[in-house]
Parts: structure tokens; sequence; C-alpha cells
């Protein structure tokens, strides 16, 4: 029965690359389970609880468990104590907090309630592969000594061996992101400024393979979700058509997609983003097509390097999360790496940018054809294109487009902040009109120690 759960774990991983395990792991084995108290008899006396034992390091190495000091800190539960952890899941009691679950009871030795875990897990979620391993492993430990974590028969073993590796990187990854939740009261660096409209923003570390869901309050931003995500076979780094790389850069949800509009292996829906965006066009970059998707049916999850170039999250996450978002005015910031800050660290640049949008404005204001074309030179980046402005002082790809604009000045929606290693701002603004309220879109670059405008246009 195991063989076959471990085939079908196998079969439903995409290729991907072998899991380097950190060398601090090997130390915090040593600490927690060698230097346990008894842990020398407990050897001599079974020597299946010694081959259980090599599964626990296999596994604590593959999920990337706490450090050394924090698990120092912090007292060792008992079996009994161990709940579902819904404060670090993708969603209250969904598949990925119950995975930790059977993880945490295998490392606190209580393979039998791991077990009952398991089994209802997998009844839950058949397709889930990641379930299906630890449910043909745990399994297994009750006939035979576990070597390692996924420990197939040879055979199998070595027909899948790189499925395996893209499982083991997947429960790295998944675990990674329970012990290094981002602190309370921080912000990805990306956002300078969010208004109230803005009741949502979405940022993507995919050196975590994870998705933050950011809600706007009154008192801050708070990650209200985090989702375990897939980029692109060939990493980040979006440049061609079909190179199968995921973009990097600041982007908005342009629509919703309905399952009933795709193929299958889109899964349960697609939010679409718009990539090419703007700075992305001026640098030659091309394709398109890249969204935030789910997987077909048949799996629940993709490895952590399997897509084209889209995001990937399971069904029941996108699920909930084109229930969360808005398109048009919410922003997604993909990112090698996110970095969390205080807010206040941000309002210098946000108060050193705002001046210059403020000189923009008055500038408009005062129909100043002249005052106006000093706002849009061309720039380093990408062609020298400098936007021409007719007497009104917008530019022509905005121009009687919409209804007469009332006086009031614009405001600011948002203020995103992208450095790549060339500065650029991405300003929603909203201006009132006789009839609704017009969204204007820019893209500012730095030059040197001035902002200029290289792209607006109306939000569709």
């Amino acid at each position: 029965m195991a063989r076959g759960v471990h085939t079908v774990a196998l079969r439903e991983k995409s290729e991907g690359d072998t899991m380097q395990p950190p060398n601090w792991a090997y130390g915090w084995f040593s600490q927690a389970l060698l230097g346990s108290p008894g842990f020398w008899g407990v050897v001599r006396r079974s020597a299946y609880r010694v081959g259980f034992c090599l599964f626990l390091a296999a596994l604590i190495l593959a999920m990337g468990a706490a450090d050394a000091q924090s698990k120092q800190r912090a007292p060792k539960p008992k079996p009994s104590s161990v709940q579902p952890a819904a404060a670090v899941s993708s969603s209250p009691m969904g598949a990925e907090s119950r995975l930790l679950d059977i993880y945490r009871l295998i490392l606190l030795g209580d393979t039998r309630t791991a077990l009952l875990y398991a089994t209802a897990l997998v009844r839950d979620y058949p397709h889930f592969a990641l379930a299906q391993l630890v449910y043909g492993d745990l399994l297994q430990a009750r006939s035979r000594p576990m070597q390692q974590f996924g420990d197939a028969l040879p055979p199998q073993r070595k027909a899948g061996q790189d499925a395996l590796a893209d499982l083991r990187e997947e429960a790295r990854l998944r675990s990674k992101a329970a012990n290094e939740r981002p602190r309370l009261m921080r912000v990805p660096s990306q956002f300078v400024h969010l208004a109230p409209e803005i009741r949502h923003a979405i940022a993507i570390d995919a050196s975590r393979a994870r998705l933050y869901v950011l809600e706007n309050r009154a008192s801050g931003m708070v990650v209200v979700a985090n989702y375990y995500v897939t980029i692109g076979k060939m990493g980040l780094g979006k440049t061609s058509e079909g190179d199968q790389r995921t973009p990097t850069g600041v982007y908005f949800i342009t629509g919703r997609i309905p399952s009933q509009a795709l193929r299958e292996e889109y899964g349960a829906g697609a939010l679409p983003l718009n990539y090419p965006n703007p700075i992305d066009q001026r640098r030659g970059k091309t394709g398109s097509g890249i969204w935030l998707h789910g997987p077909s049916p048949k799996q629940f999850a993709r490895a952590p390097e399997a897509s084209d170039g889209c995001i990937v999250l399971s069904n029941p996450d996108l699920e909930q999360l084109m229930r969360t978002v808005e398109p048009r005015l919410t922003p997604v910031v993909i990112a090698p790496r996110l970095h969390w800050v205080h807010p206040r660290s941000l309002q210098s640049n946000r108060q050193d940018f705002e001046a210059r949008l403020r000189a923009w404005s008055q500038a408009r204001s005062h129909s100043d054809p002249e005052a106006l074309r000093a706002f849009y030179e061309a720039v380093s980046i990408g062609p020298k294109i400098a936007p021409a402005v007719d007497a009104d002082g917008i530019a022509p790809a905005t121009t009687r487009q919409t209804d007469k604009l009332l006086p009031r000045a614009p405001r600011a929606l948002s203020l995103l902040r992208w450095v790549d290693p060339e500065e650029t701002m991405i300003v929603t603004l909203e201006e009132p009109s006789a009839k609704d309220s017009i969204f204007r879109r820019q893209y500012w670059a730095r030059q040197g120690r001035q902002w200029f405008i290289i792209h607006e246009s109306i939000v569709d």
C-alpha cells in the first residue's frame, strides 16, 4: 500500500532542482535528537527507532526547521499539545497547516497520531503529493526502519528522483515560510503609500515561493494570508516570449477569468497581470499572458519552479484570493526577495517624491505646456521618448478619453517604488471629473536627483 502511495506522490510532481540543506540544520539535529537525554538508550533498545530517527533527520533537513537558538529558547511541546496551526496556514485549517501539524507530530515521535492526521489529509486532498509522500512514509514505518524523507523503494527512488527532489524542496519552502513569518508592523519596501481606497496589495517573494496578501487597514497594512506558489521553470527575469521565466517588478491585476473560460490546466481561474508594463516595454521585453492561476484539478500544487512564467497557487488558495482582491487598482509586487521594513522608514522616499508630484500637478493646473514638458524629459532607461503634452497639459494617450476634469488637484492613491538598479515610482492618481473619478497611472524614473515621467495613461 505504501509503495503505491509513493508512486502517486512522485508522479504528480514536475522536474526541479535538488534541495541543498543548510549547514545549521546538521547542528540542530545533533542538539535536538542526538544530544537529548536517553537517546543512546533508545538506540540500543530498538533498531526500528534508529531507522526512524534517521528519517526524522532527513525530514528536518528537508523542512528547513527553525534554527538551534530558537529551539533552545522555545519550550519543547508535548505530543498532546500539538494543535492544528491555523496561525501559520494559508487558510484556517487548510491543507498546508494540516501537513505542518503532521511534521510536528513526527518530530515529537507521535507517529500514531501523525498517521491518523495523514490518513484524513490524503482523503480530503487526494492529489496533494506531499501529503501522499508523508502518508506513505508513515505506513512503511510500521513495517521497516525509515532511512530518509520520501523513503521509496530503490526502483521507485531511481525512477522518480527528480520528482522526489521537487517534493523535498517544496516541503522545505513550506516549513521555512511557517518559521520565518514577517514581523508585525512591517511591510514590503516597495509599498511607499497606499490610500484607504486600495484595500489589498499582493507581494510575492520568489526566494520563499510565497505570496503574501496585505490588507490596508486604518492602523496600517497587515498580512492577512500567505500562500505557497510556483514560479517559472527557468526562474526569474523574464525578457522574451517563451523563455519560461517569471517577470519581476510592480504590476496590477487587470481582471478576473473564471474557470469556465479556461482550459483545465489553469485550474479554478486566473487573475491576469499587466505584463509587460511600460517599463518592461521600454527595455525591449516581450511576451504576454502572465497570470496568477491554479493547477490542473489532477494536481494540488506544482513544484517550486514548474510554470511557463505564471504564478501558480493551489486551487483552494486561488479561489480565496479571487474573492479577496479587486482588479484595476490592486498592486502585485514580484521580487526575488522581499525586504520587510517599518512604514516610517519609507517616509523620506515618499516626501521626496511627493514634492515633485505636487510641482507637476501645479504646472498642469496652470495649463503651462512648457513647464509641463520639463516633467516629461526622457531618461536613461530604454528608448529616449519624451511624450508631448497638449495645451491642457494632458499627454496625447489620455486626451479626450474621459469627461472634463474638475479643477481639484489629483490625489495619489498609491506610490510603489521599484529599484533594479534604476529607481522608478509607479503612481496611481484619482482625478475628479463631472461624472465619476478617473484613474491615471504614471511611471516616473529618477535621473540623478530628479524625477521624470516616462509613461502615463488612463486606467481602463
